[in-house]
C-alpha cells in the first residue's frame, strides 16, 4: 500500500469558458468537479495505474462529504481522512478555451484545531507500518504547525518507510532538513529554497541541504533529477497545451510507483513526464487517459546530464 498525506484537501472545480476576460460576465460551458489537493491527486493517479493507494488528510464540513463521497468510488483507494470542524475548501480552474491558458483561484483551507492535528498524528503513525512509500504533499492549513512535514518525515524514515516530500516555503526548507527520500520542487520552490536560479545548481544545493533525490519540475521543459546513482534530464516530445491543474501531482504518482517497482530512474522519469503531459490534456485535475499517457511515454526523451557537482 502506498500512502499519500493531502493535509489541506479541496474539491477541485474546473470551469471552462470561451474566452476569460477581465471585468465581463462569462458564460461556462462545461464544469467539472473531483476531490483535489495534491496528494489526493496523486492518490488517484496511482490507483489508475493499478497501486493500493490510502488517502489520509483532513476533510470537514460540506465540500469535505464531497470530497469524501467522490473518492469512495475509485477502485484500489483507501480513504482514511480524519474529519474536522470547519470546511475543507474549494479550488476553482478557469480554463480558456481561446488560448488554453487556466487562471487557478484557491482558497486557504480550514482551521485545523489542536485535538485534530493530534488525532491526525495517530492516524499517520497507524498506517505507516503497513506502507511501502508515503508521499507529502501540498500546502498546510491554517492551525498545522510550519515543522509538520518535517515531523512526518522522520517518523516515516523511523518507521524504514521511503518517503517523498513535495511542498513549498518554509514547510519545504524544515522538511528538507529532515532528509527526505525525495523532493520534487517546481522551479520557483527550488529558486526559494537554494537561492539560484540555475535548475542544475540548485537542485545540487537542495541535495546537501538533506534530501537524497531532488527531481525537478521545470514545466513545459520536463523534469531534471539529481540522484546518488547520477543526473538526467526528461523532457516531453512538444509542448502540451490544456489544463496544468494536477500535471505536477502526476508526476508525482509517477516517480513514486517507479520507486515501489524499483524501475531504473530513466523508466521513473519516462513515466512521470508522460503521466504531466497526459494529465495537461485531461478535462480535469488528477485524471489521464491511459492511451494519450502510453502514446507519450514512448517519445519521452531521456538523457544524462554532465555538469559540475
Amino acid at each position: 500500500m502506498i500512502l499519500t498525506v493531502t493535509l489541506n484537501t479541496a474539491l477541485d472545480l474546473t470551469y471552462r469558458v470561451r474566452s476569460l476576460r477581465p471585468h465581463a460576465s462569462h458564460r461556462v460551458s462545461e464544469v467539472v468537479e473531483r476531490p483535489g489537493g495534491k496528494g489526493v491527486n496523486v492518490a488517484r493517479v496511482l490507483a489508475a495505474l493499478g497501486h493500493d493507494v490510502t488517502v489520509t488528510g483532513f476533510a470537514g464540513g460540506g465540500t469535505g462529504r464531497a470530497v469524501r463521497d467522490r473518492l469512495a468510488g475509485t477502485p484500489g483507494l483507501t480513504d482514511a481522512l480524519v474529519p474536522v470542524a470547519g470546511a475543507t475548501r474549494r479550488t476553482i480552474a478557469v480554463v480558456d478555451e481561446l488560448s488554453g491558458d487556466t487562471t487557478q483561484l484557491n482558497e486557504p483551507g480550514p482551521q485545523i484545531a489542536p485535538t485534530e492535528w493530534g488525532a491526525f498524528l495517530d492516524r499517520y503513525e497507524e498506517l505507516l507500518p503497513s506502507a511501502s512509500a508515503v508521499a507529502l504533499c501540498g500546502s498546510l492549513p491554517p492551525g498545522v504547525p510550519v515543522g509538520a512535514y518535517a515531523n512526518l518525515v522522520r517518523a516515516a524514515r523511523t518507521a524504514g518507510v521511503p518517503v517523498l516530500l513535495d511542498t513549498s516555503g518554509e514547510p519545504l526548507r524544515r522538511g528538507v532538513a529532515a532528509r527526505p527520500d525525495l523532493i520534487k520542487p517546481n522551479a520557483d520552490e527550488l529558486a526559494e529554497l537554494t537561492g539560484s536560479h540555475e535548475p542544475l545548481r540548485a537542485t545540487q544545493d537542495a541535495r546537501r541541504r538533506g534530501a537524497h533525490t531532488v527531481v525537478a519540475s521545470l514545466g513545459a521543459e520536463g523534469l531534471l533529477a539529481v540522484t546518488p546513482e547520477g543526473r538526467w534530464r526528461a523532457t516531453p516530445p512538444a509542448r502540451i497545451h490544456g489544463n496544468p491543474t494536477g500535471a505536477g501531482d502526476a508526476a508525482v504518482a509517477g516517480l513514486l510507483s517507479g520507486l515501489v517497482e524499483q524501475l531504473p530512474w530513466p523508466h521513473r522519469l519516462a513515466r512521470a513526464v508522460a503521466l504531466s503531459a497526459a494529465t495537461v490534456r485531461a478535462p480535469a485535475a488528477g485524471e489521464f487517459d491511459p492511451a494519450v499517457y502510453e502514446e507519450l511515454r514512448g517519445r519521452v526523451a531521456v538523457t544524462g546530464v554532465v555538469g559540475a557537482a
